[in-house]
């Protein structure tokens, strides 16, 4: 009896990560998702409102569409494009798809 008896000891309870630990992947894929999703869309939402709003008679656009003319008169909503000599459509404001520089109907024609 000059060996005592062993017993094996409990084994520590697993310990799940912390709160903080938990949280910092949510939290980093959120900023991530803003900075290379939200922001550069509402940035370019701003800008699309910025030229729609500038946009006055004499300025070349592109329609969504894809149809180049010649801005002939602004309305609140609306402006009415001339395509081609007497074809002149009104569209939305919203349909403006980009301004051109001046003269580029004349380069591409």
């Amino acid at each position: 009896m000059f060996i005592s008896n062993a017993y094996a000891e409990a084994a520590a309870p697993a310990q799940g990560p912390g709160l903080m630990e938990s949280l910092i992947l949510p939290i980093a894929l959120m900023a991530i998702f803003y900075l290379f999703i939200l922001r550069p869309q509402s940035k370019r939402a701003k800008e699309h409102k910025a030229m729609i709003e500038a946009v006055q008679r004499g300025d070349e656009v592109v329609t969504a569409g894809g149809e180049v003319g010649r801005v002939s008169k602004v309305y609140e909503e609306y402006v009415s494009v001339e395509f081609a000599e007497n074809i002149e459509m009104t569209v939305q404001k919203s349909a403006i798809q980009s301004v051109l520089p001046k003269g580029t109907i004349k380069s591409i024609k």
